[in-house]
């Protein structure tokens, strides 16, 4: 786990506990220096070119580049070995999209607490924030152009969000992504259509030169660190542009949603009340003035930033123009104010679960949870089951919870699989399963933690996923990385094409002066990979 100055505000340390759950960071035996060869009609995505930060200049200003390729890199370490002939004599089960931590945000709310960014607040301040709905569109078009898995072939059978699809649980927010996703006019603005009342705008009585000012100084007042120190480029009139109305493309297949922390909790931590209602649709917003002093700014207040409970988040699913109704959530899960489901496609099983704290950034299971996942286990064994979730286990607060929750899905050796985000980062850990073979203890199974990055901070990337039976007493899972569709360099002066807004976010983000010491593309063999896990019994 990554920890940069935007996560000092997070209720609990992230790292504790690793030893304990076994089996992380590098500890499974990757296949030094080989690869897997996909099809040759699969050189697309980040088989075919790759996206990486160039060469710092004045600022320390980098460039997105284009670089080579990656193919697909074999990992094992759970008793599956990987035979010369499973190329040939594989067959596809399924192939799905994974889009985790979009982060729609209404960048003008007053919850948003800009003003503590400076070492106390997590994810406080982005200087590409206003552009993340046309981030989420930009993913949305590259998913629908590729269509298949790269290496099966087969169609994508949908697509899931694992989670921090909105950034602060307001309605505004959660109705803009499930539009995105759906294909929907959406104009991601709030409060007065006519004008921004941001952090960001050209108000000299609340210009704070700590965050970046796109459209440039007001008279008398100096410039913002961002263009002053970091190399960032004045962009007049990139804010207004960022709130037009645009056509999003929406998928073209079904979606699910999984919940997390910054859906269910204010700024991803705090337990919606009415007092943190009021002040979301407030007309007053706390920020810095020119002298960073904290004061009261007048802004234009909006019903549509009421934050919303859990039955209620989860209802907003139900009111959609995709497939299918409710994205996963069911009558159920209003009903008993859950947000945990499941769901099949063919011969695997998804378990999608809620993992999100009353309180806190961390993970949660509670005790109805956990005892509906071991009977659904119980229910499972003639499936290939990938459990679904927004937290990695590394992520929990309870370490020994996380702890029992792996070693029960331990017991089922058809479990391959649990997909998350959280961490903005690239990682994927093998946990496996030990038993005594000629009085050593060696892996005779377990399952693969794939855990992707976010669209909000560097790369902005997504997942292709794949699962295909090697008919030799193997299952692989390929992944491959995703950079959404738009342009590599963006034109600064075209700002009427949303698609180039994610472009200007994508280079933004790439130079985001809080991020620069992180590494959230991943490490090699957390990217483009092939896992392999035994064939349970029901396929052998």
């Amino acid at each position: 786990m990554q920890i940069s100055r935007r996560d000092l505000f997070k209720t609990s340390a992230v790292l504790g506990g690793t030893l304990a759950l076994g089996g992380r960071g590098l500890a499974d035996a990757a296949v030094a220096g080989t690869t897997s060869a996909p099809r040759a009609t699969a050189k697309v995505a980040t088989l075919a070119k790759t996206l990486d930060k160039g060469t710092p200049g004045a600022g320390g200003w980098v460039e997105v580049v284009e670089l080579a390729g990656e193919p697909h890199r074999v990992r094992t370490g759970l008793g599956a070995s990987a035979g010369k002939k499973r190329a040939a004599k594989r067959k596809g089960l399924l192939a799905f999209a994974q889009l985790s931590d979009v982060h729609v945000i209404d960048a003008q709310s007053p919850v948003r607490v800009e003003y503590a960014d400076e070492g106390v607040s997590s994810s406080a301040y982005r200087p590409q924030e206003m552009l993340s709905a046309h981030v989420a569109d930009a993913m949305v078009r590259e998913i629908n152009a590729i269509g298949t898995g790269p290496v099966t072939g087969k169609p994508l059978a949908f697509a899931l969000q694992t989670g921090d699809n909105s950034d602060t649980t307001q309605y505004n927010e959660i109705r803009w992504n499930i539009d995105i996703l759906d294909g929907q006019t959406v104009r991601p603005d709030s409060g007065d259509l006519t004008k921004v009342e941001s952090v960001m705008d050209q108000d000299p009585a609340y210009y704070n030169a700590s965050f970046w000012h796109p459209d440039g100084t007001p008279d008398g007042l100096t410039d913002d660190i961002y263009r002053s120190t970091y190399g960032f480029p004045t962009v007049p009139g990139l804010l207004d542009a960022a709130r037009a109305s645009f056509q999003a493309e929406g998928l073209d297949m079904p979606w699910y949603a999984a919940m997390g922390n910054h859906d269910g909790l204010v700024q991803g931590n705090f337990t919606v009340t009415d007092s943190y209602n009021a002040q979301a649709i407030s007309a007053t917003k706390k920020v810095w003035d020119p002298s960073g002093t904290v004061v009261n700014r007048p802004i234009t207040a909006d019903p549509d930033r009421r934050l919303l409970h859990r039955t209620d988040w989860v209802a907003e699913h139900f009111t959609t123009a995709g497939t299918p109704v409710g994205h996963g959530f069911t009558a159920e899960n209003q009903a008993k104010g859950t947000a945990y489901y499941t769901f099949d496609q063919g011969k695997v099983r998804f378990i999608v679960l809620d993992t999100v704290a009353t309180f806190g950034d961390k993970g949660a299971l509670d005790a109805a949870q956990f005892a509906w996942l071991k009977k659904l286990l119980a229910r499972s064994t003639k499936k290939l089951v990938v459990v679904a979730s927004h937290h990695p286990l590394a992520s929990f607060s309870d370490h020994s919870l996380a702890g029992q929750i792996k070693n029960t899905l331990l017991k089922y050796d058809n479990v391959i699989a649990w997909v998350n985000g959280h961490t903005h980062t690239n990682q994927i850990w093998a946990h496996p399963k030990k038993k005594k073979v000629k009085g050593k203890k060696k892996p005779v199974s377990g399952f693969w933690e794939i855990n992707t990055a976010s669209h909000i901070d560097w790369p902005q990337q997504s997942r292709l996923i794949e699962i295909v039976d090697n008919k030799d007493g193997t299952v692989s899972i390929f992944t491959t990385m995703l950079d959404h569709a738009a342009a590599t360099t963006p034109d600064l002066e075209d700002l009427s094409d949303p698609m180039n807004l994610a472009s200007i976010s994508r280079l933004i983000t790439a130079n985001d002066y809080q991020e620069r010491d992180n590494h959230r593309r991943g490490a090699r063999n957390a990217r483009n990979v092939e896992l392999l896990v035994p064939a349970p019994a029901f396929l052998r």
